[in-house]
């Protein structure tokens, strides 16, 4: 069964885009991250409940590699087809080296140094305001989906937000503009309680150094958004993914 097929058998359509979540227009760098984000939903390690998880991450590969080659893209954006015989979709391929190849763990330095070049850029602005319309102006989920956000950085955010209503570049939802003082206290005794639940478990561990105890905070603050699909490592670990795999996956990616 071909590519496009196997597509509208486990993920319900054959438009390779649709898959991700993206449209036709879509960048390389849109594409990349979409790529990432479908893929850990179906990851065989996070998903050991789906007994056709292995499958659809092993075709996501092959739909990203489609994708992410120029000729391989023009030849489906403009016939619709997949090259099947082509060599990125060699069967001997080895998806999950593949899939590591370009998005390698990052590093607590990694994180450092992203946070410094992160906090109060354009792009941690254009990334506040999508969460402030996809969630309607609720904190809550803002705050628990924004990257190198802690309880410190609301007042940071919210300026943010009131900066592009009063420039008219989004609606001003009550949720935002009329919340109560009881759902803000509640924010910040949530966050103060996961602060401490994150220290207690670093002492537990024998953990003391700055490094260790960043890497406890972040473990916790994934934790506690279980349900949330973009919980900050896996966003951090999109956006953040070293370039450096993409121009070596030829050489790596056999198994």
């Amino acid at each position: 069964m071909g590519l496009l097929d196997r597509c509208q058998e486990l993920f319900k359509t054959s438009n390779l885009y649709e898959v991700l979540g993206i449209n036709k227009e879509a960048t390389e760098a849109e594409i990349r991250r979409s790529y990432y984000k479908v893929s850990l939903k179906v990851h065989p390690d996070r998903a050991p409940e789906d007994p056709l998880a292995t499958e659809k991450f092993q075709l996501l590969g092959k739909l990203y590699a489609v994708l992410s080659d120029k000729e391989q893209r023009a030849v489906y954006d403009e016939q619709g087809v997949v090259d099947e015989e082509c060599d990125i979709l060699r069967q001997d391929r080895c998806w999950e080296d593949y899939w590591r190849l370009l998005f390698p763990k990052i590093t607590v330095q990694d994180i450092l140094e992203f946070e410094k070049k992160y906090k109060g850029s354009d792009e941690e602005r254009q990334d506040v305001i999508q969460l402030y319309v996809q969630h309607q102006g609720d904190m809550d989920a803002i705050t628990a989906s924004a990257l190198c956000c802690s309880q410190e950085d609301e007042p940071r955010l919210c300026s943010i937000i009131q900066d592009a209503i009063q420039k008219g570049e989004v609606t001003a939802f009550p949720a935002f503009t009329q919340e109560s003082a009881k759902k803000k206290r509640a924010r910040r005794k949530r966050a103060d309680r996961e602060r401490q639940e994150a220290e207690e478990m670093q002492k537990e561990m024998g953990l003391d150094d700055q490094d260790d105890s960043l890497v406890m905070m972040l473990k916790q603050k994934q934790k506690s958004r279980e349900q949330n699909f973009n919980s900050f490592l896996s966003d951090l670990e999109a956006k953040y993914s070293k370039k450096s795999g993409k121009s070596q996956r030829g050489k790596k990616a056999k198994k």
